[in-house]
């Protein structure tokens, strides 16, 4: 038998929360449908929250586990399906009891997202990332570059500096990368 009459198959099980199941699994399935058709991936469901995914297609298999994590960490269908469609974005998860005591959690959690919400929509704004606060963790998708600043913005936080340290920082990172961006485009 030769190497290509083999049928090689990933697989892989994801825990997402309970409550995320039915987000999941959208209304009457349709966003495991689309996840399906879109990654070429097989997604099992277990009530308890076992998500068993399988696929033939390297790429495809991998976009689905980042739609499923991301949905698992609190990220709306729609969001998510960004992981899907483009190829730059990713998602990166920052876990806080790995970084922080289970007693300042809370107080971390309410640092990132600031008084009303405004500290998390400066980050999503100015770095041009979406960020989800979900349980126990911090979730950010975007392009790699704009991903890689948002964390080290929300790290600044998890250390305690000033929100107006933390806006400065992002807004001379926004500007290094639109420099980049320019020097980037073609002269004609």
């Amino acid at each position: 038998m030769k190497n290509d009459d083999f049928e090689f198959l990933h697989q892989t099980q994801i825990r997402i929360p309970e409550d995320r199941i039915g987000v999941l699994i959208g209304k009457n399935g349709e966003v495991r449908r689309q996840i399906e058709k879109e990654t070429g991936c097989r997604i099992n469901i277990s009530p308890d929250g076992v998500i068993i995914i399988s696929g033939k297609d390297a790429i495809g298999f991998i976009k689905a586990q980042n739609v499923v994590k991301a949905i698992g960490k609190g990220f709306n269908p729609e969001i998510a399906m960004i992981l899907l469609k483009d190829d730059l974005k990713m998602i990166e998860i920052i876990e806080l009891p790995e970084y922080v005591d289970e007693n300042a959690i809370k107080r971390v959690k309410g640092r990132i997202i600031g008084k009303d919400g405004i500290m998390r929509r400066n980050i999503e704004d100015t770095l041009d990332v979406k960020i989800s606060i979900y349980g126990k963790s911090v979730a950010i998708i975007g392009n790699i570059e704009n991903v890689d600043a948002a964390r080290e913005a929300i790290f600044m936080l998890i250390d305690g500096a000033q929100h107006s340290r933390v806006l400065k920082f992002m807004e001379k990172r926004k500007r290094e990368m639109k420099t980049r961006d320019l020097d980037w485009q073609p002269l004609y």
